[in-house]
């Protein structure tokens, strides 16, 4: 007898596990059972698993009886006319869904002519292996699977227009490119999933090469001049809201410019730019505490007896400001209420953003790098007829990676570009390499894409010949504005008195164990000095027993409580959190003695 599982759980036995499974799925063909429920007999553990779970990854495959498809050219030529739909096609069982369980049973073929007695089932597309990201990147199957996996993975960072409405809507940490583009080597997925719409790239000039080491280790070399005529350049929308919340008793957060009397009062040169009604107008630019909206809130803690008090807490400001290292301008106020009835304000701010070095970009082929550089245009390489290239990528990140689709889309790019139409780049079914090499040699260039280019300092021609095409880049929207992080002083944390955490605190970076070596390894090691003492604090020891003293600053005498009058106190200079550490011992009833060294 054979055990079956249901999503994990054992249900019962069969005699005849193939039998059973094989009868399963013609119910579920027939649509007797959910389309969504997979069953698959496991070989090695001699058991049947069906999976119902919600979650699990699957995908559509055309079924195959016989070593033929069941799907025919009437099926195709109805689907067409709009006669029958995709969901007729998997109540008929001519179409159904495969999770990676049922897949270990399936033997799927990629093509039609791959057909063979034993195959179960067809791929309905064959570039559908790569899923929908990854069927975006042209020519994929002439390069390695783990680029193709960098790919795919990419594009989803990329900056494009991610919704037609996005001037009205307040999304959060959103980017917008200002002059998308299609690109001209494209794959069937973009026309079937609609991506056209929301571009995420643009069509640069590529030359492959050095230019003075500011390219080496997969960094990117930038034309001013295309910069300056809108390549990469994007806004950054970040959004910021509050609202009026009621609290028990009556009281109630009110949006208004605060008096000089409230707690926690700024400078009057913070609240500059609100209006009377406490919000601050759009157009206006702001920078780093700048008040966007004004805020008072009643007291938090409410006592009885308070009121009678000479220093009872009062009302509290609680503006919504731009923290450390943000800039903008507002771009949209919006005024509504929140679903609890509260007033409510929301604010969008915009930056603009153009590239700058640090700044990521990518092909579509996993070949990622930051700028290296920025060349102004008088200063880049130029080609005999003229053309300047928009980005020069270095030749060291093709051999070791081997995106052979990488140079075919330079090819095919230079070939649309000059004939004025799209490449098709659908992987498997793509337009042949030596024909785009034909028409590039038809069109008056070298077919194997490289040319001759000049000096721009010397005005020499180069030794060598350069690899130059057009393809398509993106901006990712991994900003070097948005990450960049520096601190001298700034606040620290109450508890442990070391400097705070995270970039919108003003915090600092963590230094440890690693970090200390490598200060050490390359000869800066006094850095070490003021990097450990950030929470530098100064305790009274007793010499005698070893117990951590006391100190009156009024008497200005320093005692041991266990040893009194006889005791020998010095002063240790220590780190705070190993202070802090001490009294919490202390707290769970373990008393720490400190052995101290004779001063050398």
């Amino acid at each position: 007898m054979v055990d079956v599982y249901l999503n994990g759980k054992f249900v019962g036995s069969t005699d005849d596990a193939q039998c059973f499974v094989e009868k399963f799925r013609s119910l579920r063909r027939s649509g007797k059972v959910d389309a969504t429920v997979s069953i698959s007999y496991d070989e090695v553990h001699d058991s049947v698993f069906i999976e119902a779970d919600s979650g699990r990854v699957m995908r559509p495959l055309i079924v195959v009886k016989d070593g033929k498809p069941l799907l025919t050219d009437e099926h195709i030529k109805k689907l067409e006319k709009g006669e029958i739909s995709w969901d007729d096609l998997i109540k008929q069982g001519i179409i159904e869904y495969l999770d990676a369980s049922e897949e270990e049973n399936a033997l799927v073929a990629i093509t039609p002519e791959d057909l063979t007695e034993k195959h179960t089932h067809l791929e309905i597309a064959p570039f559908g292996i790569f899923g929908w990201a990854g069927s975006l990147v042209p020519d994929i199957n002439h390069s390695p699977g783990a680029r193709m996996s960098v790919g795919a993975k990419n594009q989803k960072q990329a900056v494009g227009v991610y919704a037609l409405n996005y001037n009205i809507r307040f999304d959060m940490d959103v980017h917008t490119l200002h002059y998308p583009q299609k690109p001209i080597f494209k794959t069937a997925t973009e026309d079937v999933s609609g991506i056209d719409y929301h571009p995420v790239g643009q069509n640069v000039v590529v030359a492959v090469g050095t230019y003075l080491g500011y390219n080496m280790e997969d960094a990117i070399v930038i034309n001013r001049g295309s910069i300056d005529r809108g390549f990469g350049r994007s806004h950054y929308y970040r959004v910021e809201s509050t609202e009026e919340l009621k609290y028990p008793g009556g009281l109630h957060d009110t949006i208004t410019i605060p008096d000089k009397d409230v707690l926690g009062y700024r400078s009057e040169y913070d609240y500059r730019y609100l209006e009377e009604d406490g919000i601050i107008s759009p157009e206006v630019h702001v920078a780093e505490n700048d008040v966007l909206v004004g805020k008072v809130s009643p007291p938090r803690f409410l006592s009885a007896g308070e009121e009678y008090e000479l220093l009872s807490e009062g009302d509290r400001e609680s503006s919504v400001y731009l923290k450390h290292g943000e800039k903008g301008i507002v771009d949209s106020v919006i005024i509504t209420e929140s679903s609890e009835g509260n007033k409510m304000v929301k604010i969008k701010i915009r930056d603009l953003k153009i590239p700058e070095i640090g700044d990521k970009f990518i092909s579509r082929h996993g070949q990622k790098g930051v700028v290296g550089l920025i060349v102004d245009p008088e200063d880049m390489p130029f080609t005999e007829s003229g053309i300047v290239p928009d980005i020069i990528f270095s030749h060291n990140s093709l051999p070791s990676r081997m995106t052979f689709s990488h140079m075919i889309e330079m090819i095919a790019g230079k070939v649309g570009a000059l004939n004025g139409r799209f490449v098709d780049g659908t992987p498997f079914e793509s337009e042949s390499e030596f024909d785009l090499r034909k028409e590039l040699q038809e069109l008056g260039f070298r077919e194997n894409g490289v040319e001759t280019m000049y000096n721009p300092v010397t005005g020499e021609m180069y030794k060598v010949t350069i690899f130059i095409g057009s393809m398509y880049y993106l901006r990712l929207k991994h900003l070097v504005s948005n990450k960049i992080q520096a601190r001298a002083r700034g606040p620290v944390q109450i508890l442990t008195r070391q400097p705070t955490e995270g970039r919108s605190r003003e915090g600092g970076l963590r230094l440890g164990e690693m970090e200390k070596d490598a200060f050490v390894a390359h000869g800066a090691a006094m850095v070490l000095k003021e990097r450990f003492s950030s929470d530098n604090t100064t305790i009274p020891v007793c010499e005698n027993c070893g117990n951590i003293a006391v100190y009156d600053v009024i008497k200005d005498r320093a005692y041991c409580p266990v040893c009194g009058d006889k005791s020998n106190v010095v002063f240790v200079q220590t780190s705070y959190a190993f202070k802090l550490f001490l009294d919490e011992l202390k707290s769970m009833q373990i008393l720490p003695r400190l052995g101290l060294d004779k001063k050398v």
